[in-house]
Order: C-alpha cells, then structure tokens, then sequence
C-alpha cells in the first residue's frame, strides 16, 4: 500500500509505554518500523494482555538482537545505516553502554533524526532517575488539580504523561523530517514525562505562572467557569457547560429556572464563581429530577453542550462511536480476531492505520538479517 510514511525505516529501540506509543505514530501511517526487541522479549508491557501489547507494537516486525554482544551491535550498527529515524526511552548510561548514544549514532549516520524519552530529561540532577506515569503525575501537577475538593490527590485514570511524552517526541521527529529535507542532517529530540506532563497543564499552569494564582483540585467543576460539571441525572450522570451568555440563558430556561441569570447572585462569571455551591446546588436539584438521555435530547435541542458519562463499554456501543469507526480487527496469532483503537486522526482516501497485530519477540529476525546482508 502507498501509505504517507512508507519511505521512513524507524528503528524501535523503546520501551514500556511512552516509547513505544510514539513509534506507533509512525508504524500506523506505513513507516517500516523495525521492532528491536531483547531476547525473551524484555521491555514489553502487556499490561492488559497480549491485545494491550499489540496495540502498543501493531503494525510494526521484531528483531531480537542482544545488544550486550559484538554481533548484536553489528546488526543494530547495519539498521543505523539504513534508517531515518532511531526512537529510545533509556537511561542515557544504558544507550552510552549499548554503544547507540546520540554521539554515536549521529557520527555513524548523520542523516539520521535520534528521538529520545526520558523521565526528567537528558542531564540534570535528576537525569539518572527513572520516570514512571504516577510519579510525573504527581511531580507534574497533575494530580494536585485532581480529584474532589479539599480531598487528598487523585491520579487520572490514563498515563497521561507516557502518551503525551509520545505524542510530542513524535511531532518533534516529523519536524527534524521536514528540516532534513533542507539541511540533510538530522537531529537530536528530546522530551521527557516531566516537560511533557508540565506542557499538558495548559491553562492550569497559565494560572501560576502568568497571575500567580495556584490551582488546587476542583473535583467535576471546572475550575474557573460555573456553571460547568457533572451532575447526577435521574439515572446516572450528566456533564453540562453552559457558564456564560447565551448557553446559560437556553440552559436555565430548559431546566425550569429562568430568573437564574439575573439573580445578583449569579449576574456576572465572578459572581457565579463566588457563589458557586449555591447555584450547583439549584441545578443539581432540577437534574436529579430527570434521567441522563432525556437531558441530554433536551439540552442539545437548545445548543446547550451536554453528555452522557459512559463507561468503556457504552463509549463503543454509542452511535457516534460506531458511525467514526473507532477500531478495526486485525487477526492476533494466539487470540485470534482482535478490535484494536484505530489512530484518532484520519486522511482524504484509504489510508488503514491498523493493519497487523504486534509481532511476537523476533518474529520478523531472519528476515531481516538478510535484508542486512547477514
């Protein structure tokens, strides 16, 4: 298939989940990415299983090459010379004692664009330390903005810095593409969980640094806008955001409290902030009355933002979900059908971003020694 990134050779030297979750960018949109995986398959995560893992290696084939020994690094040396890009999420000692360091790699092939994930970055005084998701949480902010008001801090329910680490290492890799293409040299681009965690605060830490206003955990409310949140409906919970103009005037009029907006109370969005229990209290009151899909047909008729909260399983069985065809099955040797997350962005024509589950450890390794010349 002609897909945008059949011309790019990735060498996949990650590990865990942050690594591993920038390769795919390039894995689903055809980069021949080539899996170099240790022997036994050390540095797969597999968290929920074989699928996890072949959502997190899909698409790509497996080397097993034991990096400790001369003919490993040979052939590691050989895929150097071939490829556009090298990803890797190690301590910098392990890839300096590996022998595929930055320095190295760039001397060996200077063509080459060498993305790198650490947990605090590069150098520094905590450069050394490995980086785990609940740790950057915690370290990052994010999980003092989480969770109930004046309650203790609450991680989010996804590695949040693992998949933006990824996120960002490859957008700044496609970056160093495109200069390549000017320049013929590669780059050197880093991230780490921390600077990305740090960037993923936003407005949060627009707050600090901007008005020095320090965020803290604001539960379902948004932290600044009211009335914005979750509700329990009848049935369940309803999420609304109608804090200002005209959403909040369709909003209260659909709930049966129209003389809200003018209330002395509740006239201006710092008076709604400073009395913020007082109004959630109202339209917790009238939301309880009714049940969540009547809600949300009711709100929406009236352009009032508004949804459901799912669990997992309503998230794939809602219409919208299906009519965006969120997943697609690819055949997994040993579980046979799988439904894999397709990328979330989509292109004009055909362009499958699943195609075939994760290799299993040195599955693709004879193959492409030859390739090699070995």
């Amino acid at each position: 298939m002609d897909l945008p990134l059949a011309d790019l050779v990735v060498i996949d030297l990650t590990v865990a989940r942050a690594g591993p979750t920038c390769v795919r960018q390039f894995a689903d949109w055809g980069a021949n990415v080539i899996r170099v995986d240790a022997p036994g398959g050390g540095g797969r995560v597999g968290q929920a299983g074989a699928s996890d893992d072949g959502n997190l290696h899909r698409n790509k084939r497996s080397i097993e090459l034991d990096l400790r020994t001369a003919a490993g690094q040979e052939a590691l040396g050989r895929l150097i010379d071939r490829a556009d890009v090298l990803i890797e999420n190690m301590r910098p000692s392990v890839k300096q004692r590996l022998g595929f360091d930055y320095d190295t790699v760039h001397d060996r092939n200077p063509r080459l664009v060498y993305g790198s994930i650490s947990g605090f970055g590069q150098d520094g005084p905590y450069g050394e330390r490995g980086g785990l998701d609940q740790i950057i949480q915690g370290m990052g902010g994010l999980m003092g903005v989480t969770g109930e008001r004046d309650g203790p801090p609450m991680r989010a329910g996804i590695p949040v810095s693992d998949l933006s680490a990824g996120l960002y290492l490859a957008i700044g890799v496609l970056v160093a593409l495109h200069e390549r293409e000017r320049t013929g040299v590669g780059r050197w681009v880093t991230t780490s969980l921390l600077e990305s965690m740090i960037a993923m605060l936003d407005f949060q830490a627009a707050r600090w640094t901007i008005d020095r206003d320090v965020p803290t955990s604001e539960g379902n409310d948004h932290p600044t806008l009211v009335p914005m949140g979750c509700f329990a409906s009848a049935d369940g919970h309803v999420n609304i955001a109608a804090p200002s103009g005209r959403l909040l005037t369709a909003f209260c009029e659909a709930i049966g409290e129209p003389d809200l907006p003018d209330d002395s109370r509740f006239s201006s969005t710092r008076r709604r902030h400073e009395h913020r229990d007082e109004l959630n209290a109202i339209v917790a009151a009238r939301l309880a009355d009714r049940t969540t899909a009547e809600w949300v047909d009711t709100l929406n008729a009236v352009g009032v933002p508004c949804g459901p909260v799912y669990r997992i399983d309503e998230v794939f069985a809602d219409p919208q979900v299906e009519h965006l065809g969120m997943t697609a099955e690819v055949e997994h040797p040993t579980l046979g059908p799988v439904a894999l997350v397709r990328n979330a962005v989509t292109m004009s024509g055909e362009v499958p971003t699943v195609r075939t589950p994760a290799p299993a450890p040195g599955d693709h390794t004879g193959e492409i020694l030859r390739e090699l010349g070995l």
